[in-house]
């Protein structure tokens, strides 16, 4: 299970980190798809709906616990979504789809 670390290391994502899309990708809502997409020149990744909702929130401003917070808000039912975003946002960011930017 991920979690949050103030420390900086290769194994996790730090509350302060912020994070935007990587130049090479865009992040935009397909209608045909009917979910969120992140586009580059070779093609498109389909994300699930949780995954859209994270991502749909990095913007290269918000801090790691920006984005927790207001999924947190978004989502009050769901059990230990903390858990799950860093997760998502720790793939995102070992697939290259999300750059650091402080």
């Amino acid at each position: 299970m991920s979690t949050i670390s103030d420390n900086q290391d290769n194994a996790s994502i730090s509350t302060s980190d912020v994070y935007a899309v990587a130049r090479h990708y865009r992040f935009q809502w397909e209608e045909a798809q009917q979910c969120y997409v992140l586009l580059f020149p070779e093609g498109m990744i389909k994300l699930n709906g949780g995954a859209g909702e994270v991502i749909r929130r990095v913007d290269g401003q918000r801090s790691v616990t920006d984005i927790v917070a207001d999924v947190q808000s978004a989502f009050p039912d769901v059990k230990d979504i903390q858990a799950d975003v860093i997760a998502m946002l720790e793939l995102a960011v070992e697939k290259a789809w999300l750059e650091k930017r402080s």
